[in-house]
């Protein structure tokens, strides 16, 4: 009603922008949830710690997380009770969660729950399941004391049930076991609890079974949760010290840190100051996100909370900073181990007039995606971009999907690569820097053969869990990639667990499709790094009439060149578009040519005016055209247009 008044008083009406406008909706809304921050805090500030439970719940793709979630939230009263469309996936906000059916970005709930006639303060952290987003996975469990490994009593143990679980035991957390879809037709509990115990060690006794999706068994997880959990080990009278273990960006407010309150309180208006930065700040706004953000005063040892003190960029909210008051000395939490990328993809802007809006998104973006590294890259053919690294090939088709839906950006993506190391020959100004190792991901920067001493690709342990009768199917293709087998286990009668170790270039491309399409969908999969490895590696060149266009060329494998070659030449074919010249195109390695295609040129038909006469009038046009013809090849530049680079690099 009041921004109604707002917008139709004449009197301001000239003077309210959208900004404005959006500033003042916020304003107000702020002042209407003041009673409600009251007392959200009154209520939530009181609490012991020993009433404090933080807990994650972590899984394979599919398994149930989010459902889960949904029924621990109704259960608390966090959200309405009901089985609307509107009341599911509440923590999956992103609009590509919501397509893709997965969870990409964890999500924190507190909830209030009453057990014994005593209020204990749960917060609930979603994390995602694919291998691809274990980086939020490993940051959400440092904030943790314990979680819930959730397993589908259907499918079983997946792999990235078995990566989860030891990235929880590796920590010292507590695990609570649980099966959930038990209500299925062909749910088979004693098969999973058995697979449990054989590869975990876990005590059929303790597993909890459940359905998220009828909420059967709810109640035993939240009194689990309650009994087996231990409490934050924190402490409220000490100094304030908090961890900064996730961020996002707000349009109007700048950075968003999710943070853990590890030691003592802090307030609205205090004077904060980054360790790793360096640089002070004033707290803005603190909430709790139950599941919307609700407006508070403060928040204690114990609490995760949201803090806006307008950070700006991502460099200033650094994942796993230690965040304190200003002048006060304090130990600094441990923060996080930055995974690598594993993926490296160009991006670039369809029309170099949107460079600017491009890069605000990726930098927005990169605020709630910390795994992505950004460098700025230049492409002879697409003009200026970025050089981005990802942990896999479903994050970095996330991540342009959001830039389009969230940002409506259209960015250009290049087919991914890995990053390789070169050892060069030792000369003079080699031994003068200090340095004979270089890591390159882009194909143009490749040294010439005779400055290489050895190349090295990166590897992966890779974890497949497969049905028996798709057994044979699936080590052909672990050896088609170059793998070698390291270890099988039988997990019961039906399954079999491999572990490979595989190049990373096998299979970020069309790996994961090709085992699912080959096991009928059956076959999980999940890989780590596991270091470089001494391989054969080259570079593979495309040349158009000779000359090399280093924008086409790759680093391949020399078993592989061949068939890479004939593939990209045969491609190059059909996409290169005709021109008044003959085009051979040729994919080489060095000097040696793998496979060549020819693309004919547009031909005049000049004896079309000829109405009889003596052969020789004939023969003479053509030997003309002939001649011309070469003379034009000698001299002329094969122009190729955008369109065709695009096509050829986009994945």
């Amino acid at each position: 009603m009041i921004i109604c008044k707002l917008i139709f008083n004449r009197s301001k009406a000239t003077a309210l922008t959208r900004n404005n406008l959006s500033l003042y909706t916020s304003v107000l809304r702020r002042k209407f949830c003041k009673k409600q921050s009251d007392n959200a805090s009154d209520g939530l500030e009181n609490i012991p710690v020993e009433q404090i439970r933080n807990f994650s719940i972590i899984a394979h793709v599919d398994h149930g997380k989010s459902t889960l979630a949904d029924r621990l939230l109704e259960h608390t009263g966090a959200i309405k009770t009901g089985r609307d469309k509107s009341n599911q996936q509440v923590l999956d906000k992103l609009q590509v969660e919501r397509e893709r059916g997965i969870t990409v970005k964890a999500q924190s709930a507190s909830l209030l729950y009453n057990y014994n006639g005593e209020k204990f303060l749960l917060n609930l952290i979603d994390t995602p399941g694919h291998v691809d987003f274990s980086n939020e996975v490993s940051r959400s469990l440092s904030a943790c004391q314990g979680v819930i490994l959730l397993v589908d009593a259907n499918d079983g143990v997946q792999a990235q049930t078995v990566a989860n679980f030891y990235l929880a035991f590796g920590n010292d957390l507590v695990i609570i076991p649980v099966l959930n879809k038990i209500d299925l037709p062909n749910a088979d509990p004693e098969r999973v609890c058995h697979q449990l115990q054989t590869l975990f060690d876990i005590d059929p006794s303790t597993i909890l079974k459940i359905s998220a999706k009828k909420g059967i068994g709810i109640d035993k997880v939240l009194e689990a949760i309650v009994k087996t959990l231990p409490s934050p080990p924190v402490d409220r009278n000490a100094k304030f010290r908090a961890l900064l273990f996730d961020s996002s960006h707000d349009k109007y407010r700048g950075a968003l840190s999710l943070i853990f309150v590890k030691d003592g309180t802090i307030s609205l208006g205090d004077n904060i100051c980054s360790a790793h930065t360096k640089k002070e700040y004033e707290v803005k706004s603190l909430s709790l996100l139950r599941p919307d953000e609700v407006p508070v005063k403060k928040l204690v040892a114990g609490q995760i909370g949201l803090l806006g003190c307008n950070m700006r960029s991502s460099k200033e909210a650094h994942i796993g900073d230690t965040i304190h008051h200003v002048g006060e000395t304090v130990e600094v939490l441990p923060g996080f181990q930055p995974l690598k990328p594993m993926v490296f993809a160009g991006i670039y802007p369809m029309d170099q007039s949107q460079h600017i809006h491009l890069r605000n998104a990726i930098e927005k973006l990169t605020l709630n995606d910390s795994a992505v590294t950004v460098e700025v890259d230049t492409s002879p053919a697409l003009g200026q971009g970025w050089r981005l690294g990802f942990l896999g090939l479903l994050h970095m088709e996330v991540f342009s999907q959001r830039l389009e839906q969230e940002y409506g950006a259209e960015p250009i993506i290049t087919a991914p690569s890995v990053t390789y190391k070169i050892k060069l020959k030792p000369t003079k100004q080699l031994i003068k820097d200090g340095s004979d190792i270089i890591y390159i991901n882009n194909p143009a920067h490749f040294p010439d053969t005779v400055k290489i001493e050895e190349t090295f690709e990166p590897m992966v342990k890779a974890t497949i869990i497969t049905p028996d009768e798709y057994l044979g199917s699936i080590i052909s293709l672990c050896m088609e990639r170059r793998g070698v087998q390291t270890n099988a286990t039988n997990i019961d009668n039906n399954r079999v667990m491999l572990q490979y170790d595989l190049p990373l270039c096998e299979i970020v491309l069309d790996f994961h499709d090709t085992l699912k399409t080959l096991s009928s969908g059956y076959a999980s999969f999940d890989y780590e790094d596991s270091g470089y490895q001494s391989s054969n590696l080259v570079k593979l060149q495309i040349l158009l009439n000779g000359t090399a266009v280093d924008e086409l060329s790759s680093i391949v494998h020399i078993t592989k060149s061949q068939t890479i070659g004939k593939q990209m030449v045969h491609r190059l074919k059909d996409i290169i578009p005709r021109q008044m010249v003959q085009i051979a195109v040729q994919a080489a390695i060095g000097g040696k040519i793998l496979a060549r295609e020819n693309i004919k040129p547009y031909r005049k038909d000049v004896t079309a005016k000829l109405y009889g006469g003596d052969v020789t009038r004939r023969m003479k046009l053509l030997a003309q055209q002939a001649a011309g013809k070469k003379k034009m090849r000698m001299v002329a530049n094969i122009s190729l247009p955008r369109e065709t680079f695009i096509d050829v690099l986009k994945k």
